[in-house]
């Protein structure tokens, strides 16, 4: 069989026919998303959509990061629909309603993303061993030393809430108090190896913030970033009675 070439920015549809043939497993858009696929639209400056491009830039990837905007290319739909995204700069920012709406052949998925993906499918970190009952220790945040990046993050919560994450995180101050949500790689780690506890930082965007408890739950829920905090996360809710 002939290999299928993976392009430097591939459709949805040639991105799953490459999943597919390396995996040996159907491939669909609603898949990939599921398995935290991240996709792009290129977008062409115009006045109506100016706020997004920073000066001098007249044609960019829009990332689709918004929860909402993924369910609406998982159901199906012919079309791509951004509600919230990325501007040129990399701040996250809602765009005004409606949204913008461009067409499904405009979607496309970065190589070095798929080649990300299929790697971590290949060879799964493998899962921590659980402890026993007559081992449990009094409660506190399981995944303490441990943190998602800052493109992480931003990726994770986008869309939850009108608060400038990405401002917060680079203020260079324990965000929500203390050291709060920020962790670090190690001990002598510089500002770029800041980590970001994202079950603490939840809940500082609904105490502080007062974004939804509704809108973290369902980050939870649905994005596969936060797959391995999920379990931290209900544990949190159980023990705070929400």
């Amino acid at each position: 069989m002939t290999s299928l070439p993976l392009p430097y920015r591939a459709t949805a549809t040639q991105a799953c026919a490459w999943l597919a043939q390396q995996t040996g497993t159907p491939w669909t858009l609603a898949r990939l998303l599921e398995q935290g696929g991240l996709p792009f639209v290129w977008l062409d400056y115009s006045e109506e959509w100016a706020e997004l491009f920073h000066d001098g830039v007249t044609r960019y990837a829009a990332p689709v990061v918004f929860i909402g905007d993924k369910e609406h290319l998982a159901s199906g739909a012919d079309d791509v629909w951004l509600r919230f995204t990325r501007d040129s700069g990399n701040i996250s920012i809602e765009l005004k309603a409606p949204g913008l709406r461009v067409p499904l052949d405009g979607l496309h998925f970065q190589e070095r993303d798929l080649l990300r993906l299929l790697k971590e499918l290949q060879h799964p970190q493998p899962a921590e061993p659980e402890a026993g009952a007559d081992n449990a220790a009094p409660f506190v945040l399981p995944s303490a030393l441990k943190g998602l990046g800052r493109e992480q993050i931003l990726i994770a919560f986008a869309g939850v809430g009108k608060v400038d994450l990405d401002q917060g995180m680079a203020s260079g101050v324990g965000i929500f108090g203390d050291d709060g949500a920020r962790v670090r790689k190690n001990s002598r780690g510089g500002k770029n190896s800041h980590l970001w506890h994202p079950v603490t930082l939840a809940f500082g965007l609904h105490d502080v913030h007062r974004v939804p408890m509704a809108h973290l739950k369902k980050a939870f829920a649905t994005q596969p970033l936060l797959r391995e905090w999920k379990a931290d996360w209900l544990e949190s809710l159980r023990l705070l009675g929400e």
